[in-house]
């Protein structure tokens, strides 16, 4: 039998609303034991850059801690994914850290991990619908927030601009709390008289071949005369980019992103995009390391948010993002080395 539980919340009370989660059944420190920590790292999808920094990141942090880490990859399909866990449980992992594809499918994983007595933190992706232990996530409604405050700034002044919205994929709640985020800002300009969305969608699998057939489509219907699309990352931009560049007006469209891609960083400085929402992988990776090596060996973990997934309050640390245009590249993505000048082509 395991010496760990599973995690049970109790409320902090100070100056900042905090949750602390700590083992229901643990009375024995892991790192006094000869037992390595052994984390299991279920990913969605390794096939966009941003994932394998996440995982290398990860892996990094995690073994600095003289932890292991089984690392799968389900390629963006739920049943694989859901074997992935039932092998990490059959190798009898100490957490499970899950990227889901589907947030809802992966309520069975969650419910599957603790009836083998292992807690699970769902990152940067909620899943919903369970008993989830721990959720590690930027402010996803403050990215989408972001992303269309600068789309609205940038817009011409003086008229009303048309725009196309290219929404996530409909299976990632994160995709749903972009869009939130995204609401507050256009429906106001919308009732202002300054925007009118012409077209809007949801892209499947985040693919980028799925939102050029949506940006497309948007032309298809509406001709050109088109100031801005609002993409919610940069692999949905990079899509409606090549419609644009086809339509011989790239640079001319404002189009937002997110998650500061290599290649939409290099669209940025050629004036294709015009913005990308920074989330710092190396905070979210490494803190997510960090807390699961915490909830593996029975310590407290400290939680100062809670985010409701339809059936309970999850305990979930939140971080924070940057705006990027080309006017901070330097003084941000490059001095955190999230990529170098010389892969940026500024040398």
């Amino acid at each position: 039998m395991k010496n760990i539980g599973l995690v049970t919340l109790s409320l902090i009370l100070s100056l900042f609303i905090g949750l602390t989660l700590s083992s229901s059944t643990s009375t024995t420190d892991k790192t006094s034991e000869s037992k390595k920590t052994v984390i299991g790292f279920s990913m969605d999808t390794l096939q966009e850059a941003r994932w394998k920094k996440d995982r290398d990141i990860f892996v990094e942090n995690a073994e600095s801690l003289g932890a292991e880490v089984i690392v799968t990859s389900a390629n963006s399909d739920d049943k694989q994914q859901i074997k992935d866990v039932e092998t990490l449980i059959t190798k009898k992992v100490d957490v499970i850290v899950i990227i889901p594809h589907d947030g809802k499918a992966m309520a069975k994983a969650v419910e599957m991990a603790h009836a083998a007595g292992i807690p699970v933190i769902a990152y940067d992706r909620l899943i919903t619908e369970s008993d989830l232990d721990l959720y590690i996530t930027f402010d996803n409604e403050k990215v989408g927030e972001t992303q269309a405050q600068y789309l609205v700034d940038s817009l011409p002044k003086g008229k009303k601009s048309k725009i196309v919205r290219i929404y996530g994929a409909p299976t990632d709640n994160n995709a749903k709390l972009f869009k939130s985020g995204q609401d507050r800002v256009i429906d106001k300009a919308v009732k202002d008289g300054l925007v009118e969305v012409v077209h809007e969608d949801w892209a499947e699998n985040w693919a980028p071949g799925n939102a050029k057939k949506i940006m497309n489509a948007a032309i298809s219907k509406n001709g050109t005369d088109i100031q801005g699309v609002l993409a919610s990352n940069d692999g949905t931009a990079g899509g409606a980019v090549q419609v644009l560049k086809e339509e011989k007006i790239a640079g001319q469209v404002i189009v937002t992103g997110q998650d500061a891609d290599l290649v939409a960083v290099q669209r940025i400085i050629g004036g294709q995009q015009h913005m990308t929402v920074y989330k710092p992988i190396k905070n979210i990776a490494a803190s997510a390391a960090q807390l699961a090596h915490k909830l593996a060996n029975g310590k407290p973990v400290i939680a100062r948010s809670a985010i409701a997934n339809g059936k309970i309050d999850v305990p979930s640390v939140l971080l924070e993002v940057t705006v990027v245009d080309k006017n901070n590249i330097e003084e941000t993505i490059v001095k955190d080395g999230f990529h170098s000048k010389k892969d940026l082509g500024l040398e």
